[in-house]
């Protein structure tokens, strides 16, 4: 849909709902006069910050995913976008791109000059984000994978219509089975761009591809009433207040026809199509074997890390802090009496040890989820110390969805809805408790919950007075480096009272140091899929099983790996910087407000926010 080609009607087209979400984004409930409609729409908007809006807006109206995402204008009764799934044609993303060209010429017509603080702000944020997706897109169109076995369509579009779609009243039921309806497309279009990669010679390796094969073929290994997309609707329209119970009923027989007439024939299709790639597939793992690869990977570095540093600097980084986490993991093991092999070795035997693990079985997971919430709890009622403004947002612990879980992380954040009506979810990996050891627990639940990702991206959503872009733009070295960084703070605050807790934490973050030796090395340095495995093992001590799908993961996200370590150093530095030049002036709460209440930047960006604190609080009396 359209914005800019489709005009105002009595009854509300697409750019009275337009303007509707943006009134409901700025407070400006006023916003119908014709002249500022035609303004704001076809034209370079007189406000800065309507242009902002604009920008988001007409994305997010092409997404109608997003739009339920993120819950913006249901409070205002737009919701026709609930019964529809975006447009996955490639015409679509093409048509994106040349938006986003266009948006980036409109808003390199503003003089930086004539624009407040806060827009130049505004403006340095989002342009670096559409310089980056349209240098991208013109140079790597195709390059990104169709279908993988992280987010590729077979496991992202369950896992939307699962946890986020809501179900709360009847027309919200009816557009469920409406979406479920339009999966056929979704999927023929999403198998017509993979023909068009394959075509250029962009195949994903040959066990990237094994594994979204697998995924596929168990999704549909279900009788059409045990797949969770019928079971869930199943479950949740029970307690579905306007709906009758003959209308109920009707409903969940179209759902379970659309899962089988549907669904289930768009899974084999795809299903078909990854098995006639696989013939032409190989085993390489790096990026660099696909057209201009190595720029490719270049691009993807510093498009996650939001820095120019180069592959080489990043895997020399990536050892350098191997080498040093390393040798305080083994002064931590040998107070505990533990000697005499590798520190890998030693974490690995740690792991194994039952005291250390849950039983493997429902009670287990059970216990688990609980100790889990316990921790976000007491790191939840310890927080007031550290940061001073804290969000409003409610967060879940959830288990992964069994059709997601074996190739999942151990753990994952999905933020809540800006309305608030759907709170965050922290979702566990509880696939095999045998690989779940609680002295990791702490930091993972401080990592993806309090004060890690929850924290971050519910004060970022909850922010008042900025475009709505910024509310929800992400940056991944941003994002993750606060996340760890978070993991670190927790420690320096007096919350990893057990020693053994204090090495989980030392191991993630020499996982998250190995991570960048492995990533360069697989894209960079061509390291075959078993070297990386081998390495980040022998680092680590890690289970085997969540290395391979690490590494796996890395393989099909090339770069994103490498934000982690190089946002939590960023962060560090600069805390050290402004500490060092404030002296008694510092406030941790301080710094925590000017990192987080500007809703996630490039790093660049964060550091030039950081030296405004430092410059300001040094120039007080």
């Amino acid at each position: 849909m359209n914005a800019q080609s489709t005009p105002v009607s009595r009854k509300g087209g697409p750019a009275r709902r337009w303007l509707k979400v943006v009134a409901a984004s700025i407070g400006a409930g006023g916003l119908v006069l014709a002249a500022l409609v035609v303004n704001v729409v076809w034209f370079k908007p007189f406000s800065f910050r309507l242009f902002c809006e604009r920008v988001f807006i007409r994305v997010a109206l092409q997404s109608p995913e997003m739009m339920t995402q993120l819950g913006l204008a249901d409070s205002l009764g737009i919701d026709y976008f609930n019964s529809r799934l975006t447009d996955r044609s490639e015409a679509h993303v093409r048509h994106l791109l040349a938006q986003g060209h266009e948006d980036l010429d409109t808003l390199r017509r503003y003089d930086r000059a004539k624009l407040t603080a806060s827009e130049r702000l505004s403006a340095d944020i989002l342009g670096w984000f559409l310089e980056t997706a349209v240098n991208g897109g013109d140079r790597f169109f195709y390059h990104p994978y169709a279908i993988e076995q992280m987010d590729g369509i077979q496991v992202a579009l369950p896992n939307f219509m699962v946890n986020v779609h809501p179900l709360r009243t009847r027309r919200n039921c009816e557009d469920y089975v409406a979406r479920l309806a339009a999966f056929g497309r979704a999927f023929d279009d999403t198998i017509a761009f993979g023909r068009a990669q394959t075509g250029r010679g962009i195949v994903p390796p040959r066990f990237v591809i094994a594994k979204a094969l697998d995924q596929l073929r168990d999704f549909t290994a279900r009788e059409p009433k045990q797949c969770a997309l019928y079971t869930v609707f199943a479950e949740k329209t029970a307690g579905v207040k306007d709906l009758e119970t003959a209308d109920r009923e009707a409903l969940l027989a179209q759902a379970l026809t659309q899962v089988e007439q549907t669904v289930y024939p768009a899974f084999r299709r795809l299903t078909a199509h990854m098995e006639t790639i696989e013939a032409r597939a190989t085993d390489d793992a790096g990026v660099w074997k696909l057209p201009n690869g190595e720029a490719y990977y270049a691009f993807c570095l510093r498009e996650h890390t939001t820095t120019d540093l180069t592959p080489a600097q990043v895997h020399q980084m990536g050892l350098a802090e191997v080498e040093r986490i390393t040798h305080e993991m083994r002064g931590g093991l040998e107070k505990q009496g533990l000697h005499g092999k590798s520190v890998a070795e030693l974490m690995h035997d740690l792991a194994k040890d039952r005291r250390f693990l849950y039983a493997n079985d429902a009670a287990g997971r059970k216990e688990a989820i609980a100790h889990l919430q316990q921790m976000l709890d007491e790191a939840n009622a310890g927080m007031s110390n550290y940061f001073r403004h804290r969000p409003k947002a409610g967060m879940l612990v959830k288990r992964f969805e069994p059709f997601r879980e074996q190739a999942a992380a151990m753990g994952e954040y999905m933020e809540g809805s800006l309305d608030g009506k759907r709170p965050g979810i922290f979702f566990a990996n509880l696939r095999n408790m045998d690989e779940f050891p609680r002295f990791f627990m702490r930091t993972l639940a401080y990592h993806e919950g309090i004060p890690g990702h929850h924290f971050q991206i519910s004060l970022a959503a909850e922010l008042k007075g900025v475009p709505t872009f910024r509310r929800v733009i992400p940056f991944s070295a941003y994002v993750e480096g606060w996340a760890l960084y978070a993991e670190r703070l927790m420690w320096e605050v007096g919350f990893h009272q057990d020693p053994f807790d204090n090495l989980g934490r030392l191991q993630d973050e020499l996982f998250r140091a190995a991570r960048l030796v492995v990533d360069t090395g697989i894209h960079y340095k061509r390291w075959p899929r078993q070297q990386a495995i081998d390495y980040l093992q022998q680092t680590t001590g890690m289970a085997e099983t969540d290395v391979a799908n690490e590494i796996d993961r890395y393989i099909v996200w090339p770069g994103q790996a490498c934000a982690y370590k190089t946002g939590m150093l960023k962060i560090l530095e600069l805390r050290e910087k402004a500490k060092n030049a404030l002296g008694a002036k510092f406030s941790l709460k301080d710094f925590h407000d000017v990192v987080l209440l500007n809703g996630a930047m490039p790093l660049g960006v964060l550091q030039q926010e950081v030296e405004r604190y430092v410059a300001r609080v040094s120039a007080a009396p």
